[in-house]
Formats: structure tokens, C-alpha cells, sequence
């Protein structure tokens, strides 16, 4: 077989998606790569493609359980013999997987970093015939990366006592420019094919809203899209058990993962969201690396998180299957100074000599200060995103909250040098609080200990709205007017640009306008959706993720492994009539077209005949 009769034999797609051939070209000629592809673009295939020509096995070092288990699964449903071997595996069951490697059962084996230098494993490895070794999110090799995890430092230790050095490859999803360079240097690449397609996910819609009851504006949206399955992230566990209880107490099919849970609770919650038993989850950041669940429609983020790199990469966990998607960010001032003390009080890591942790710890708030612009810029939110990770684009994309408001341009100059004055004043010794309350003229006990209450400035802006005041300082220190220091009390302070408010031009600001009409989103409501499937019969596509879901429950699988949402509806759209038609559908493989094509024909059948 060649990599074209791979693809469709096993996976059910006829053509390759963009970057994913020049990969397995590179590995199939022997060359290291480093992938870097958003989620959902298909860096699986550029390893496991190679991997059923090679003559050897491949491993895959991955950092998560569920990630490996979800993969193998997924592979064994292909007709393709794979396994994992972690933690989750009893002594005799990880035994029986090794002694089954060792007899050449499994063409890819998913192993956890841990697992590499144990005495077990290298008896194995140094026995073995191993072709190919992949890192997937192989950003958690790097120092600088959202997720740094030392036991990934062990890979190249593993590799250099192996007999003969295989094929590395490495792909990752979040990627600046300097985690890229450190994750080449610390697996040891040797002159790697780099391919990155970009970090666009065109199917995804992006908002940002600054609502005043956060679970009010939760609940509107999940009561708009009764069938749809998501995720809502929340900063602390408290947050989670009460977003969870209101939501279940409001009818809503919700579960709930946090580090405070039992493993068996986690596992349960899991996979009722996995199965759609629940198909609303609620959960720390701790829940979805590796979660490949293809089926989710939106997530919602309760709290900011700390930085753009776990925004993108938690956001991106919708819309897999590449269908319509919605990415929401509940965003409120409070969420930075939450932020600001998680940074201060982590742990700190053993692996890091102290000027690393006090670099890390600085590189973390600077993240954090890029996190909160994105929140409160009025600029296009996936032009935001792309900038930071490196690409450039027209900065109008038409597919996020600030691209759908019409903005009108608002002179603030009087108000920005007010607040210049303020802070220049008052020895730019204060935050941004103290200040926002002295030029609005804030009766607080407070400003009259620290002295604010006498300023010269005290309520100079009474007549502007608070939620303005705070806009006209994030504008100022987003635009490099005013420098919010990275210590543990903050404290504004005045810039080389800060003179520039007193120039003979004014200070303008975007601001939203009211509109009569708000264009419809992406992915918002039904009636959208079937606009862009003009073809799918969707009284079809219901019947059909019912007979899905009989054999998920039957086989003990999640439904979207029998076959995805996209996968449905093309079956709706087209309505084959044969096996040879079946294999025509979109994500049907040969071993999915003998095993389910049968039961779907009949149903698709059937319903044509009830018409």
C-alpha cells in the first residue's frame, strides 16, 4: 500500500489536509519534522499514516491517560492494532501489553514520559525494532511553555541508549517562536522538516462579553442550544461545583471534573461527557488535554485564563470536527488579580534553578498582561490571537464579537490626561483601583487614608461612567501610555509616551456603538447551521445519532468514535444506498464500512421508505 491507499483504507478521506503530506513525506524519507498544527487540523495522521508503512513500530510519548486511551481506541476501531501503557494499566495488564509488544502485536505503541527509562520498558525498547518516535505536545518539553513537565526531559535520554536512533517526530498545537526553538534544542532534532500551518481555526467564533451575572449569560446560551454538547471553564473548584449545581438545578445535563475529585469520580464524570450521557461539562483547567471529542460546539470560558497559549489551546477544543463553533470568554476585572495571585502562590518546580523561577515567574505576568489586553481590546479578537503566536493578517476577520460590533472612534483626551496627571501626582504609588476612584471621586474610606481624597485630580471625571474609566485605562496601558508594573501589588506608572496625551492631536479610543441589528453568528442557532448544509436532511441526521448512540452504549465507546457529527451528516446529505456509496462518506474507512456501514444502510433506508 501506498500513503493514498493508507489514508482511505483506514481513515475513510481521499485527500490529505493542508501540511499533513509534506510531513509523511519527510518521515517516510527518514527526515526528523516538527508539526505545529491548531487542533483539529489532523497531527495524528502525519505520524500514524507513516507509521503502517514503516517496517517497525512507532511510539508515541503522550502526556496524558485519557489522550492515549482516546487514540487507541480510536485506531482499533480503524482495524489497526495499537495499545497504550501508563498508569491506569494493573501490573499483570501492563505486563501482557508489554509481553503482546514484545511478539510484534501492535504497530503504534502510546507511552507516558515516565514510563521510557523503567527497567521494564527498556528491556523491550532495546529489543525492538522501533522505526519512529513521536512527542506529541511536545511543547511540554520546553522551560518556556505553558506546560512544561519534566519527565519529558527523559525522551532524549531514552534515545540515546537505544541501538539504533529511529525517525523523531514532534507536533504541537501552541507555539511561540521561543518555545519552538527550545522544543528543537531539547529533543536533540537533527535538522527537522518544519511545517507550520497556522494557527487559524476559521470554524471557530470568537467573543469576548463583560456580563454582570456571569451564570445568567451561562445559562441563556445553553438554554439557546438545548443539543449541543460543550465545555465552561472556571479558575477555582468552588466555581465549578456552584456553576455545575445551578446549571443541573436549571434541567441542564451537566457533570463536573476538578483535582478535588476522586480518580473514580473523574473517570465517571469523563466519560458521561465523552458518551454524552452529560453532555455539558464543567471543569478546571485539569479537564481536556487529549480529549478528542469531536462533537463540541462551544466552550465557554466562566474566568480569564492566565494566558493566550491555554486560551487558545482550551478555546480550540471545539469545533474538531471542523463544523461551526462558538468560543466565549466571560471576562471581569476580578479575574486578573485571581490570576495575578495563582501566578504568585504556584509551586515552585525543583527542576528550575531560582533565576529561572524568577524569569518564568516574569515571563508568566507578561502572558497574563497579553491575556487581559485580548480581553478588553476592541480590535479584532482572532487577529489578536494570530499576532501573538507570530502570523499577520488584515485584522478584520468578520467571525468575532469585535468584528460584528460597529465601533466608533470616542476623543477621551481629556480623560486621558486627567489619568496621566493622576498617577504622575500621587508618585505613581498606586494601581489601577486607587486611581479609577480618584478622578471619579469615589467616597471609599480608602482614598482618604492614603491622601488620594485631597489629589488634585479627586473627581475631576465624575461625570464619566466607572466601566469608561476603567476602558480609558485599559486603552492607555494596552497602548503604552502608562506601564502597569508585574510586582505583587501593581502600580501604574508613566512611560517615555505618556507626554504624548498633552499633544496638539487627540487622544482617540474605539468604543462600541449601539446597533439596531446584531448580524447573526456562526453557529448561534439552527437555522444558521442549516443555511450552510442546505443539503442535510436533519430529521435523518437525529435518526442517525440515535442509531449511533445505541451502538456506542453497546460497544462501550464514545459515539463520536463510531463516526463524528460531520461524518452524520454527510450520510444525511447523500443518502448512500451501497457499501461502495458508503465508502464515499466522509471519515468511513473499510474496517467502519464493514463493521457499521449495514446498520447505517438499513436506517437510511428505512427512513427514505417512511418519507
Amino acid at each position: 500500500m501506498d500513503k493514498y491507499e493508507v489514508l482511505k483504507k483506514y481513515f475513510g478521506y481521499d485527500t490529505f489536509r493542508e501540511g499533513q503530506e509534506e510531513l509523511i513525506d519527510a518521515l517516510l524519507g527518514g527526515r526528523d519534522v516538527f508539526g505545529i498544527m491548531p487542533t483539529g487540523a489532523g497531527k495524528s495522521l502525519c505520524y500514524q499514516v507513516p507509521a503502517l508503512l514503516m517496517d517497525g513500530i512507532t511510539l508515541v510519548v503522550s502526556p496524558l491517560i485519557s489522550l492515549m486511551k482516546d487514540q487507541v481506541g480510536t485506531l482499533n476501531q480503524a482495524g489497526i492494532h495499537a495499545a497504550y501503557l501508563n498508569s491506569s494499566l494493573s501490573m499483570g495488564q501492563y505486563r501482557k501489553a508489554l509481553g503482546l509488544a514484545k511478539e510484534g502485536r501492535y504497530k503504534i505503541i502510546y507511552v507516558a514520559p515516565e514510563r521510557l527509562l523503567t527497567e521494564d520498558f527498556l528491556d523491550f525498547a532495546l529489543g525492538a525494532d522501533i522505526s519512529m518516535l513521536t512527542v506529541d505536545e511536545a511543547h511540554c518539553v520546553s522551560q518556556w511553555g505553558q506546560d512544561f513537565r519534566p519527565s519529558y526531559l527523559k525522551i532524549v535520554d531514552f534515545i540515546r541508549q537505544l541501538t539504533v536512533r529511529p525517525v523523531l517526530a514532534a507536533f504541537t498545537a501552541t507555539a511561540t517562536r521561543a518555545v519552538r526553538e527550545d522544543v528543537v534544542a531539547a529533543l536533540d532534532l537533527t535538522e527537522p522538516v518544519l511545517v507550520t500551518t497556522g494557527f487559524d481555526r476559521k470554524n471557530l467564533f470568537y467573543k469576548v462579553s463583560t456580563p454582570k451575572d456571569k451564570f445568567a449569560a451561562v445559562m441563556e446560551y445553553v438554554t439557546e442550544h438545548p443539543t449541543e454538547s460543550g465545555i465552561i471553564y472556571c479558575l477555582a473548584r468552588k466555581t465549578v461545583e456552584e456553576v455545575c449545581e445551578k446549571l443541573k438545578l436549571h434541567g441542564v445535563s451537566a457533570t463536573r471534573y476538578h483535582a478535588g475529585l476522586s480518580d473514580a469520580e473523574r473517570r465517571k464524570n469523563q466519560d458521561d461527557f465523552l458518551y454524552d450521557a452529560a453532555p455539558v461539562m464543567v471543569a478546571t483547567n485539569a479537564f481536556g488535554m487529549g480529549i478528542d471529542k469531536s462533537n463540541v460546539r462551544f466552550v465557554i470560558h466562566y474566568n480569564m485564563p492566565k494566558n493566550i497559549e491555554s486560551y487558545y489551546q482550551e478555546a480550540g477544543r471545539a469545533g474538531r470536527d471542523g463544523e461551526e463553533s462558538n468560543c466565549i470568554l466571560l471576562y471581569a476585572p476580578q479575574d486578573v488579580r485571581t490570576n495575578q495571585f495563582l501566578i504568585d502562590q504556584e509551586s515552585e518546580h525543583d527542576a528550575f534553578t531560582e533565576e529561572e523561577r524568577r524569569v518564568i515567574k516574569e515571563r508568566d505576568r507578561d502572558r497574563l498582561k497579553q491575556m487581559t489586553f485580548y480581553c478588553t481590546t476592541n480590535s479584532c479578537l482572532r487577529d489578536f490571537v494570530l499576532r501573538y503566536f507570530g502570523e499577520y493578517t488584515a485584522g478584520y476577520c468578520g467571525k468575532c464579537s469585535n468584528c460584528l460590533t460597529e465601533f466608533v472612534d470616542i476623543n477621551i483626551t481629556e480623560a486621558a490626561q486627567t489619568v496621566i496627571e493622576c498617577v504622575k501626582s500621587s508618585g505613581q504609588r498606586f494601581g489601577m483601583t486607587v486611581i479609577a476612584d480618584t478622578v471619579r471621586g469615589s467616597g471609599s474610606a480608602k482614598l482618604k487614608q492614603n491622601g488620594m481624597a485631597d489629589n488634585s485630580c479627586f473627581g475631576r471625571l465624575s461625570d464619566m461612567p466607572m466601566y469608561r474609566i476603567r476602558q480609558v485605562m485599559q486603552f492607555l496601558s494596552g497602548s503604552g501610555y502608562v506601564l502597569v508594573t508585574d510586582d505583587q501589588y501593581p502600580v501604574v506608572k508613566l512611560t517615555e509616551k505618556s507626554a504624548e496625551v498633552f499633544g496638539e492631536g487627540p487622544v482617540l479610543m474605539k468604543a462600541a456603538k449601539e446597533q439596531k441589528h446584531r448580524a447573526t453568528k456562526p453557529g448561534q442557532d439552527t437555522a444558521k447551521v442549516q443555511e450552510d448544509l442546505q443539503d442535510t436532511d436533519y430529521g435523518l441526521f437525529e435518526e442517525l445519532r440515535k442509531v449511533r448512540l445505541e451502538i456506542a452504549r453497546k460497544e462501550r465507546i464514545p459515539p463520536y468514535i463510531v463516526f463524528s457529527d460531520k461524518s452524520l451528516r454527510h450520510m444525511s446529505s447523500k443518502k448512500p444506498q451501497t457499501k461502495e456509496e458508503f465508502l464515499e462518506i466522509n471519515g468511513v474507512g473499510e474496517n467502519k464500512c464493514m463493521k457499521y456501514g449495514g446498520i447505517f444502510l438499513d436506517a437510511i433506508a428505512k427512513w427514505k421508505k417512511g418519507l
